[in-house]
């Protein structure tokens, strides 16, 4: 049993005409009193049932904008389309994990050992399995650039976004065309999800394509190829940069992506499809910070840094942010509020207007389907929308498990319209 959000109060459907209450609705006959609703996070760690619809939402999103359904045409399976992976830079090397053919490697060797400044050893041959809590820890933490991380972190979304602008006009170079130009022949859709790596940074998937100027439910022009969005991406990924803000004590400093950008066409057939890209996508967008080995909640004045459950290196991540939050010339970042989030905060996975359907259709007709059901078993009523009056009255009560108790003697249960007036007198 996962917490649920408890609620308390009452749902009443009045005649608009007469006044005479039809239906009442009231957590006074449910268990302890209450009504358990979800909470509706996204967060794997908080709550998995209701992470487990959100990563089904995302599935359904992303694989609608790869092969059509969701109101989008099946002829955008058709358009060039490519699965793209955006890094951070190297701000000191970390621990790895390593295999080849199935086997475990070496995490650093080194023929020549390397002695850092501090006087450790920059190289390690241990085979770091995945699960190995060493995973991301910097070979010398007081090598590490943990300025970088923190401020890479809190300019990735901006990063990113200059990152689409330029993209746009690095396919119109490729074509030879203005961006007035491109514009009237091509559209260019895509969907990210951000992923921290366990270094304590993160990079973002994204699926790009190109569409014709009304969107998915139009043919790109012959000329728009995977190869030339291919090359359009590598042009853009290599021009973006971003100047940080100078602080008192800290010189502006110019952040980029990281050379290991990748990009792959994403097929019916073959290594990448529809479902593979679009399941990869929904794992990452239920994820966050907490696989660092940091928290899964906000930093409050009331923590004692040296006593949070955290890593060692989650620990100097948020040292530095709280560090860097009150420098002047910083402020906007708004460092201190997403410390836990190791500086990140940008919505974890976005998308351009066209690309397919939204969160926001796909909850509205879930509901609907709930409401449709109901109205089938009877457990609720259809309000005729001119001549009925729906009033909710709702308080919050908690968090947890209501109390399994059995509901008082003679109580009329919620799904039975009982007569009478409402509580409190007459509407």
């Amino acid at each position: 049993m996962h917490p649920a959000v408890l609620l308390r109060g009452r749902v009443d459907h009045i005649d608009c005409a007469t006044g005479e209450l039809l239906y009442r609705y009231s957590t006074v006959h449910e268990p302890g009193g209450v009504l358990p609703v979800a909470c509706k996070t996204r967060r794997a760690s908080q709550c998995p049932p209701c992470a487990e619809v959100y990563s089904a939402d995302t599935y359904q999103l992303i694989r609608a904008g790869l092969s059509g359904g969701k109101g989008v045409p099946d002829s955008v399976a058709t358009h060039p389309c490519v699965f793209t992976t955006l890094t951070a830079p190297s701000f000191g090397p970390v621990h790895l994990s390593r295999e080849k053919d199935g086997r475990l490697l070496r995490c650093r060797p080194r023929r020549r050992v390397q002695i850092c400044p501090h006087g450790r050893r920059m190289s390690c041959g241990d085979r770091h399995a995945r699960d190995d809590p060493q995973l991301g820890e910097p070979l010398c933490p007081d090598c590490y650039d943990y300025t970088g991380s923190v401020l890479f972190n809190a300019c990735a979304p901006e990063l990113w976004r200059r990152f689409t602008i330029t993209l746009r006009r690095a396919l119109a170079r490729q074509a030879g065309l203005t961006n007035k130009a491109l514009a009237a022949q091509l559209r260019l859709s895509f969907a990210k999800v951000a992923e921290y790596q366990r270094r304590g940074v993160v990079h973002f998937h994204a699926i790009i394509r190109l569409d014709g100027p009304a969107g998915p439910s139009t043919a790109p022009p012959a000329w728009a190829t995977v190869a030339l969005l291919t090359a359009a991406i590598a042009q853009a990924a290599d021009a973006v940069h971003l100047d940080t803000p100078a602080a008192s004590g800290l010189p502006a400093r110019t952040l980029a992506w990281g050379r290991e950008h990748d990009t792959r066409p994403i097929t019916a057939t073959g290594e990448l499809t529809d479902t593979r890209v679009a399941a990869y996508v929904a794992k990452y967008a239920t994820k966050a910070a907490e696989c660092t080995g940091t928290l899964d909640r906000r930093i409050t004045p009331a923590d004692q840094l040296a006593e949070l459950p955290v890593s060692e290196h989650a620990r100097r991540l948020i040292a530095e942010r709280l560090r860097l939050s009150k420098l002047s010339g910083l402020e906007d970042l708004r460092l201190a509020a997403w410390a836990h989030m190791l500086g990140f905060r940008g919505h974890f996975s976005t998308k351009s207007r066209h690309y397919s359907t939204t969160f926001g259709a796909l909850r509205a007709e879930r509901a609907q389907h709930q409401r449709d059901r109901a109205a089938t078993g009877s457990l609720w009523p259809t309000p005729e929308d001119d001549t009925t009056l729906v009033l909710a009255h709702w308080r919050f009560a908690g968090q947890g498990q209501p109390p399994i108790t059995p509901p008082p003697a003679g109580a009329i249960r919620s799904g039975t319209p009982p007569l009478g007036p409402p509580e409190g007198g007459q509407p």
